[in-house]
């Protein structure tokens, strides 16, 4: 029986690497991608300890460079001669106030967040398109949903992603292709501690103590984190359908955050948000 081939990006940890896993044991083949192929000996040895290495080929991709992403385009197309599942999983979390955060930040929050995910999916269309068939499941995040105060450019980026999904999702229905977002919440992967590792409190004053509440509050966020494997199976179950939906919701307090965002006027959004920051203080 012919397998399902699924393309991961950023698999050397979090959702990547437990997704890539849990696929590849339910009979899934699964190119694995990861900026950094220093970084795949852990993939590798647990994939060997589950006897699945047979079903991942662990590749080198990063996703802000076009000559990779063409490479791992010709090479999937020369030897698996298809695609049918595509996960948009690579990214990261640029944390800081907006003043603060040099251009540059900025740039390479949307590149890879952003413009990495368009690269990567017009690479790889053209395979699904032919054969009218496919599924593209991007990671977003509530906070494509909700712009959380010190996640400018991270919010900027999952905002942008959950429109993209949107307007593709258009485009590919007649083709028999669906785009899938997955809003999640806040899970025990390296995301945070690599966000909140590069966050330093700033000297400019004004901002120094609304800066250290946020910090503060991601922290407890962090550590009350739900289990990732939540995600992994939620890409199964979009994976496995016949039609899936657009849009999922996964994680504690996401669908209320969105509903009570939909029906509460934004005046009162804010002065509870504030609120909630300034009894911290």
């Amino acid at each position: 029986m012919e397998k399902t081939i699924v393309l991961i990006t950023g698999t050397n940890s979090g959702f990547g690497y437990l997704a890539t896993l849990h696929l590849a044991k339910q009979g899934y083949f699964v190119v694995a991608t990861m900026r950094d192929l220093n970084k795949k000996h852990l993939l590798i040895e647990e994939a060997k300890k589950n006897n699945i290495l047979n079903n991942i080929d662990v590749l080198q991709l990063d996703v802000t460079k076009d000559q990779e992403i063409n490479e791992i385009k010709n090479y999937v197309q020369q030897r698996y001669h298809k695609i049918d599942i595509l996960i948009n999983n690579a990214g990261y979390c640029c944390g800081g106030m907006t003043e603060l955060l040099s251009i540059n930040d900025w740039k390479y929050q949307l590149e890879t967040n952003v413009l990495g995910v368009v690269s990567v999916t017009k690479a790889f269309l053209p395979m699904m398109r032919e054969r009218r068939k496919g599924k593209i499941i991007n990671i977003g995040s509530i906070s494509g949903r909700f712009g959380f105060p010190g996640l400018g450019a991270y919010a900027t980026s999952k905002f942008a992603l959950s429109g993209f999904s949107e307007s593709l999702r258009l485009e590919l229905l007649p083709f028999n292709i669906y785009v899938s977002i997955i809003e999640a919440g806040s899970f025990q992967t390296d995301i945070w501690k690599k966000s909140l590792s590069e966050v330093q409190l700033p000297e400019q004053q004004d901002y120094h103590g609304f800066m250290k509440l946020i910090f503060n509050e991601a922290n407890k966020t962090a550590k009350k984190a739900a289990d990732p494997n939540k995600v992994v199976l939620l890409i199964e179950k979009i994976s496995k359908a016949r039609n899936p939906k657009l849009r999922y919701q996964v994680g504690s307090g996401v669908k209320s955050m969105i509903f009570w965002k939909n029906i509460l006027p934004w005046s009162l959004l804010e002065k509870i948000i504030l609120v909630k920051l300034n009894k911290h203080k």
